[in-house]
């Protein structure tokens, strides 16, 4: 029998999660509040989508901040594309929340998925709000019932946590939980997630960290290659586990990058109808910048995905997709091992057995491919997952 995760929870945090009648399916919930009973350090970082959400443009005016005492979450309504009517809906929506819980109005965030075009039904957001503060509790239990509240296609929450002991011996939690299964590309977080930790870090601080962790992380992975109008990824610090501040902090900011880390790699690992996780090892480039693009035109190539789903080692569409990468490499070169057997080296395919290797492929859940090159010593890690039938019926059927 599989040992349970115990889940760490930091101090300050209360958490809750209902159905208030946003979603259709009333068997899921579709808001998830998460509350700090001191104001909390928040930091942020968003999408790139010129077509961003109303919820992006107000936590960007907001963040980094020292004073933030609520997150309010909603699925099933992604209040993208409703204008100002929808902004000003998000910012009614984060003044109910931060009054909720006795917070001055500008004291909360608010994030939103789903349906994009569509204006939010502010009576049931209201009403959902009042009743589910009176839900919220510190425990673990509730810790994943928030997990699950902001979920859309997904097919399990995705949290992890980290406990670290400062150099002073003040133990520190940090939680992490995140949304995404589709319309995920690696251009600023793409996704929602939300990092929550009682360690003391100020606004400024927070804000730095997150953006450098994020790029070797969140921005390392792809489903679709379609970068979401919503893509929010917020840290808040409340520093009720006292001791110093963790900027600086070599076991903090690690434990923070393993968990976005988790978090990133269980999102293509979910990926909409995916049966594959596909681990991407870029090495022996001039820049980290080209092993990333390379990585990228490899992992969004739709033929070496549907290559990947029917176990096929076709190791021509993963080198072509490198080769228009607009990349300068010699192929000649170059190495591709597909689950550690080497298919292609010196400019032609080895003689290897095509048969093991799918074997291999079928009866992993993750393929791992390594791709090396001999331009230089510069390297990436990206994640993504196969292409499926699954997929198309799954994005045929859902109304954006």
């Amino acid at each position: 029998m599989a040992k349970k995760t115990q889940h760490f929870v930091p101090k300050g945090f209360r958490f809750a999660s209902m159905y208030t009648g946003i979603k259709q399916d009333k068997t899921r919930a579709d808001m998830t509040f998460i509350a700090s009973d001191v104001p909390a350090s928040a930091a942020g970082v968003f999408t790139q989508n010129l077509v961003c959400a109303a919820p992006v443009t107000l936590d960007r005016s907001r963040v980094p901040s020292d004073k933030i005492q609520a997150i309010v979450v909603n699925s099933g309504n992604a209040n993208a594309c409703t204008g100002e009517r929808g902004y000003n809906d998000a910012v009614q929506m984060a003044s109910w929340a931060a009054q909720a819980v006795g917070a001055p109005e500008d004291a909360a965030l608010v994030m939103s998925t789903g349906i994009i075009g569509h204006f939010l039904p502010m009576d049931t957001i209201q009403s959902g709000i009042k009743k589910i503060v009176k839900k919220l509790k510190s425990d673990e239990k509730s810790l994943i019932a928030a997990a699950e509240g902001i979920l859309t296609t997904d097919t399990h929450y995705k949290l992890f946590s980290r406990q670290v002991t400062l150099e002073d011996g003040t133990v520190v939690n940090i939680a992490g939980m995140a949304k995404g299964a589709g319309m995920i590309a690696p251009n600023m977080a793409t996704f929602l997630g939300v990092v929550v930790t009682d360690a003391v870090l100020d606004g400024k601080s927070a804000q730095k960290l997150l953006k450098k962790i994020v790029h070797n992380t969140f921005n390392c992975i792809t489903v679709d290659g379609h970068t979401s109008t919503n893509d929010t990824l917020l840290l808040l610090a409340n520093g009720m586990a006292g001791g110093e501040n963790v900027a600086k902090n070599k076991d903090f900011t690690t434990a923070l990058e393993e968990i976005c880390a988790d978090l990133a790699r269980s999102i293509p690992e979910d990926g909409e109808g995916a049966t594959h996780l596909v681990t991407l090892n870029v090495k022996g480039l001039k820049t980290e910048a080209d092993a990333r693009q390379i990585a990228r035109y490899v992992a969004e190539s739709p033929l070496t995905k549907c290559a990947l789903y029917g176990n096929d080692p076709n190791w021509g569409r993963i080198m072509s997709s490198a080769g228009y990468s607009n990349v300068p490499f010699d192929v000649k070169k170059a190495t591709l091992h597909i689950n550690g057997f080497l298919v292609f080296a010196n400019g032609a395919p080895t003689d290897f057995d095509a048969a093991e290797v799918s074997k291999s492929m079928a009866s992993n859940r993750e393929i791992v491919i390594d791709l090396k090159f001999g331009e230089g010593r510069q390297s990436c890690r990206f994640w993504t997952c196969d292409l499926t039938t699954d997929y198309v019926h799954i994005n045929a059927d859902y109304h954006t």
